[in-house]
């Protein structure tokens, strides 16, 4: 008998499957005397986010804009230096919650380069069963699982369970990697750029997949992408990032179809298209994001912004409803002192 069940829903769909308020991760400088921090980069400020159960969440943004240390905060591979998690209800490493342990039970992660994830020397049965026996799952149910992971992800066990990971093309690795992240029944995958360096023809069958295991498996995701068309093509909601900030988000009709920040516009705006007639002659966004080290005052997007305005050096945004969509934009608050704002 498997005694590594799939963990139940807890709080009903109303409750989120990951709440996290006001994470932060700041990672220090060294430079001043003696090699003291004098300064910190602040990859990830004060964000708040959750995750619904069975949908996919999908985070955008420059590179440098703090997706993956977002990431790697979600899973506590990084510990946040200021901030909350709730998973289904249940505080996440504080006392009367859950441990860090039992938190990467339901949450897995798939980065994006397929062979660094994969350890060279273990052939693909034993890698894939190794956290299953790590658990306390007996040899025989381990090597029963490894078999249906495989087949899950498109592999043929008798082809593929003895092979290593070299004698795969990175597609292949990376469909392992993707049935490893299964392989203790998780609720919720985090994907970090988990398909950016496939192959543009299998990277369609990795997404198909992903679909197809979402609905078989009801799965959660956190998909994590430079790349606007898949995240287009995967997401419910969509959380555009900049500068360690959330400046929109939204479902992903909403955010696609009618932006309401100008710097999900400007990424927008900026992606390839396939008629002629619509080709960009100009950037849509001008210059790079500012250091992180010592980011703007107010709206970090202000020095790039065509609409800035003296409030928005003044004043921090807050994420306002609009319609639906959160918007970190004074234009967006009534009575923010913005000449294109509303009247309070």
């Amino acid at each position: 008998m498997d005694t590594l069940l799939p963990i139940q829903d807890r709080g009903g769909p109303a409750q989120p499957l990951l709440l996290a308020t006001g994470l932060r991760k700041h990672f220090p400088v060294a430079g001043g005397l003696f090699g003291r921090t004098t300064k910190v980069v602040r990859a990830v400020d004060d964000l708040s986010l959750s995750v619904a159960k069975g949908e996919t969440l999908g985070v955008v943004g420059e590179s440098g804009c703090g997706k993956s240390t977002v990431a790697r905060l979600l899973i506590r591979l990084l510990k946040p230096d200021k901030g909350t998690m709730v998973l289904d209800g249940d505080p996440v490493d504080e006392p009367h919650g859950i441990t860090v342990n039992e938190l990467r039970r339901q949450v897995q992660m798939v980065f994006q380069d397929s062979y660094a994830s994969l350890n060279p020397r273990l052939t693909i049965a034993e890698t894939l069963a190794f956290a299953p026996r790590a658990h306390g799952l007996p040899a025989a149910e381990a090597r029963e699982r490894v078999r249906d992971l495989l087949s899950k992800v498109g592999l043929d066990p008798a082809n593929y369970a003895t092979r290593y990971p070299h004698e795969l093309s990175g597609g292949q690795r990376q469909r392992v990697n993707i049935a490893r992240a299964l392989a203790l029944r998780p609720r919720l995958i985090i994907l970090d750029e988990a398909v950016s360096a496939l192959d543009k023809s299998v990277e369609a069958q990795v997404l198909n997949m992903l679909v197809d295991l979402k609905t078989e498996l009801d799965l959660t995701y956190v998909f994590i992408s430079h790349d606007l068309n898949v995240v287009q093509y995967l997401s419910d909601r969509v959380l555009v990032m900049y500068l360690g900030k959330i400046v929109e988000l939204g479902p992903v009709e909403a955010i696609y179809g009618n932006p309401q920040h100008p710097y999900t516009r400007a990424l927008l705006s900026a992606r390839p298209s396939m008629d002629p007639r619509k080709r960009t002659h100009e950037a849509p966004i001008q210059g790079d994001p500012p250091n992180p080290i010592d980011p703007p005052s107010g709206c970090r997007f202000r020095t790039r912004c065509p609409f800035a305005e003296d409030v928005c050096a003044r004043v921090e945004p807050p994420l306002a409803d609009a319609q639906f969509q959160a918007v970190a934009c004074h234009m967006r608050v009534a009575g923010s002192g913005h000449s294109k704002a509303m009247a309070a």
